[in-house]
Parts: C-alpha cells; structure tokens; sequence
C-alpha cells in the first residue's frame, strides 16, 4: 500500500473511531427536550458553556458516567485536531465535578489528545513542513538535541507559560524531533497550573463574565513559581556538568 494511502487510512480510522464514540455517548444520553437539544455543542465561547453546563448538571447526578466521558471525549477530539474551545470545556469541567476529578480529567485528556495530534502531525505535516523550510527544521532539530535531557521541563514550562499557543506546539514537536514521552508528561504536568485557575474559576460559571475574570496577582504568581520550578533543574544540570575539553 502506498505511503500516502495509509496516512489517508491512519486519519480516516481516528475520525471514524471518534465520530463512533461521540455517536454512541449521544445515543446513551437521556432524552432532551428540543431546547436542550441545541444547547449540545462543543462550547466556542463563555455563553456556549453557561448553556451546556445547565442541560448537563440537569442530568449530571443520575447519569454522572455518561456525562464525565462525554465531556472527556469532546475534550480530546478537540486537541487531538487542534480545534480551539478546549479552554471553555475545562471551566465547564470545573462547575460540573468535584475540583480533583476535574483536575484529572483536563490533565488526561489534554495529554492524551496531545498525543495524537502529535502523531497526526508526525504521519502528516512532518514530511511536508521539513520540505518547505528544511535548513530551519535542521537547526531546530539540533537545538533539541542539545537539550534533550531536558525536554520534559521545557514541555513544562511551555504548557505552563502562555508563549506559543498549545496548539502550535502539539502540531510542531514531531517536527523538530520532540519525543513522545516527554511529550506526554510535559504537558500532563504542565497544563495543571493554569488548569486550576480555569477549574476554579468554573465553580461560578453562571456568573462568569468573561473568561479572564480568574487572572489575579495570586494566579500570575502560581504561574511564575511553576515556571521556576520547571527550569531549576534545568539551570541545576547546566552549572553542575562536568566541562569536556
């Protein structure tokens, strides 16, 4: 079978495997009135969340499971394709589960959709990104192979810090030769920081305004330590290497 047929096969069998899930939680969901109906729909901004959040916590308690997956599985298709909205499901996460069980959620789903998206862009975009630019591709391979014992504290710190938008940066690691593992793990620790802000922030959904109203001096100071906790062991490997000749 041809290269580009298998990747065409890869991609087809994800969003099949996906549609079939989402398909299958919307089958299993209690019957909803025609104006809750509507309201069924990846959140796109503050108001698109209120709405959901209200039909779900309607039936929250008695189907609790189906609820919990569903809003997971939205959540990783949205990251698996790099589609934004994911920033609104984690404060819906917030106002529907206990903080914990919110934290966890958005942290697996985050790294797992990562993940796939990661290999969507390793089967797909590599190739064809090291074609246009392969002098630039070259030099930044280089450069993560000089920090490669590393990686996992920048992909922190990267996730933690709002420098490249979490998209970008699923979509670019294979690229530039990032591997999985650190991957993974960076992001599953590096988006709890500012998850927690979100989460939080989403015990009051209905009375949000905007959805930078959980900025304050207190959440730019946690994003700070984190950061400087993430590259201390960074500086640490750097200052205590032994010096080759």
């Amino acid at each position: 079978m041809p290269l580009i047929s298998k990747r065409v096969l890869v991609v087809g069998t994800v969003i099949t495997l996906y549609s079939t899930v989402l398909f299958t939680i919307y089958r299993n969901f209690p019957e909803l009135d025609a104006d809750e109906k509507e309201h069924i729909k990846y959140p796109r901004n503050l108001d698109d969340a209120k709405a959901l959040g209200k039909v779900l916590s309607k039936y929250k308690d008695e189907h609790y499971y189906t609820v919990l997956i569903g809003v997971g599985a939205v959540y990783i298709v949205l990251q698996s394709f790099a589609i934004p909205g994911s920033i609104f499901l984690t404060i819906l996460s917030g106002y529907l589960f206990p903080f914990f069980t919110a934290l966890t959620l958005v942290c697996c789903c985050s790294a797992s959709g990562a993940a796939v998206c990661y290999c969507l862009s390793y089967l797909v975009g590599r190739k064809l990104v090291a074609s246009y630019f392969p002098e630039r591709v070259e030099q930044w391979q280089k450069e993560v192979q000089k920090h490669k014992e590393n990686l996992f504290n920048y992909m922190v710190i990267l996730r933690v810090t709002p420098v490249l938008p979490n998209w970008f940066i699923n979509i670019a690691a294979p690229v530039i030769d990032v591997s999985l593992t650190p991957f993974f793990w960076g992001t599953f620790f590096g988006v709890a920081p500012p998850s927690m802000l979100f989460i939080q922030a989403g015990t009051t959904l209905q009375e949000m305004v905007n959805a930078n109203m959980m900025w304050s001096w207190k959440s730019i100071i946690m994003i700070i330590g984190t950061t400087i906790i993430a590259i201390l062991p960074v500086l640490y490997r750097k200052y205590t290497k032994p010096k080759t000749d």
